[in-house]
């Protein structure tokens, strides 16, 4: 028994290394959130055991939980980076499988049709609104930038503000708003797939998408010219691995024994 548990063991130490050294490898990657690993031990027995006779037979990986605390912001001054301060996360769908994604990582930018997306292409949802920048509907839309104004001067630049407006200025010099940023929260975050890229789906552990409006209430403010970088400490991160290195070394120590043990017992009946 004791060297299944200590293989076991050695499993899940191996798990532990895993999720830190995924943890370590995206310390730069931007919007990212770590992970943690949180085990449970495991017990068997039946009614008519003797409850004070009861031996553990290992540990089992309980769960790999996400941490989403806020990350430090990094300032680039681009107006198109965009950072959330608060629980909101934004919103893109892809434009060839319609899937909707959530991200914390706000650095987007201008395709070649005037789309603002995100870095793998996914389109940013904006609630609609009139050219003063009022809300008209609740069913979010593509961001689309024109290339030109109704007077037919070019586009000359764009701007967000923290309530979620995007204001786009023209040769002429007029502007209008073309939509607001909408950004989505969830009763369970923990609970969201992670999709790469520093992107998510809701699954049914997560709940469904609460859209709002930047500013109201837990969707946080936007900042402009900001960019969430990774909420990886890299010292936390470090003495993790440490401890998980001596979790696998102390299982692989008790195997060890136990084999020591079971060829002396070899030894004495021989």
């Amino acid at each position: 028994m004791s060297f299944y548990t200590s293989l076991n063991g050695i499993k899940n130490a191996q798990t532990s290394l895993n999720v830190v050294s995924n943890n370590i490898a995206n310390a730069e990657t931007g919007g990212f959130k770590k992970s943690t690993v949180t085990f449970a031990d495991v017990v068997a027995g039946t009614a008519f055991t003797n409850p004070r006779l009861i031996e553990g037979i290992g540990a089992k990986v309980e769960a790999i939980t996400q941490n989403f605390t806020q990350g430090p912001m990094e300032s680039t001054g681009s107006s198109l980076d965009l950072a959330v301060s608060g629980d909101g996360f934004f919103t893109s769908v892809s434009p060839t499988t319609g899937q909707t994604v959530y991200s914390r990582n706000g650095a987007f930018e201008l395709d070649p049709g005037g789309y603002i997306v995100d870095p793998s292409g996914n389109r940013v949802q904006l609630f609609p609104t009139d050219a003063a920048g009022n809300v008209t509907g609740t069913t979010m839309i593509d961001g689309l930038v024109p290339t030109t104004n109704s007077a037919g001067s070019a586009f000359a630049g764009l701007t967000v503000n923290e309530n979620g407006n995007v204001a786009v200025s023209y040769a002429d010099g007029s502007n209008m708003v073309i939509g607001k940023v909408g950004l989505a929260t969830f009763l369970n975050p923990t609970g969201l797939r992670q999709q790469g890229s520093s992107n998510w789906t809701a699954t049914g552990l997560s709940g469904a998408a609460s859209y709002g409006q930047p500013t109201n209430g837990q969707y946080g403010k936007l900042l402009s010219g900001y960019r969430e970088r990774s909420n990886v400490e890299i010292s936390e991160e470090l003495v993790g691995l440490i401890v998980a290195q001596r979790d696998y070394q102390a299982n692989a120590k008790a195997i060890d024994t136990a084999t020591q043990a079971t060829q002396a017992v070899l030894n004495l009946r021989s």
